[in-house]
């Protein structure tokens, strides 16, 4: 697509996206003009939303209303100091984030008014906590309910709780289709040591 006349690759940083107004702006690196970045592209690339001050590559065309994102490509979290996003996470945990397996999941209800919400992984009962500064740090902006995402999931104080949100085929670019769909939801056998403590041991 990259090769389409007219388009061309910007990378820059979310200026505000709104879920509800279903677009946004991306501030350009090399300068210019915002680029407006739709709900509908976004979606395309499996995410409903992004947080403000997210990094964005994406194909660009001039269009009769200004600059449009016709296709994003990446999106990187917004930079954070390394500290838990919120107390209940232990920072060995965000150390360690990548250890921790992606599981599959799907979103039960979030209000972001009250900043928080549950999801259900795959193949297991149990409700994940899910807070909403977790879902900014991992570059979200709300999460809408039955939207499919990826977690990784630790046992906090009050229960199971997703440490990292991804989009939901992040999960299966991690571990390969197939063993994501035969195993969705168990630990992975070969991970000991520092990651294997970190599991959430879910009930069978």
């Amino acid at each position: 697509m990259g090769e389409e006349v007219g388009l061309r690759r910007v990378t820059g940083l979310v200026k505000w996206f709104d879920p509800a107004k279903g677009y946004g702006f991306i501030r350009d690196d090399a300068g210019g003009t915002d680029i407006l970045l739709h709900a509908n592209v976004l979606r395309n690339f499996g995410r409903s939303s992004v947080a403000d001050q997210s990094r964005v590559s994406a194909l660009v065309q001039e269009t009769a209303r200004g600059l449009q994102a016709a296709e994003v490509l990446s999106i990187d979290p917004p930079v954070t100091d390394g500290q838990p996003p919120i107390a209940d996470i232990d920072i060995e945990v965000i150390e360690h984030l990548d250890a921790l397996p992606l599981r599959p999941a799907r979103v039960k209800w979030f209000d972001k008014s009250k900043g928080f919400g549950f999801a259900n992984i795959f193949g297991h009962p149990e409700d994940v906590f899910v807070h909403i500064e977790v879902i900014r740090h991992s570059g979200f902006a709300d999460l809408s309910i039955g939207e499919a995402i990826s977690v990784r999931i630790v046992e906090g104080p009050r229960g199971l709780m997703a440490a990292q949100i991804a989009p939901w085929d992040a999960a299966l670019r991690e571990a390969g289709k197939d063993e994501c769909v035969e195993d969705a939801g168990e630990p992975k056998s070969e991970m000991t040591g520092l990651a294997q403590s970190f599991l959430v041991h879910v009930a069978e």
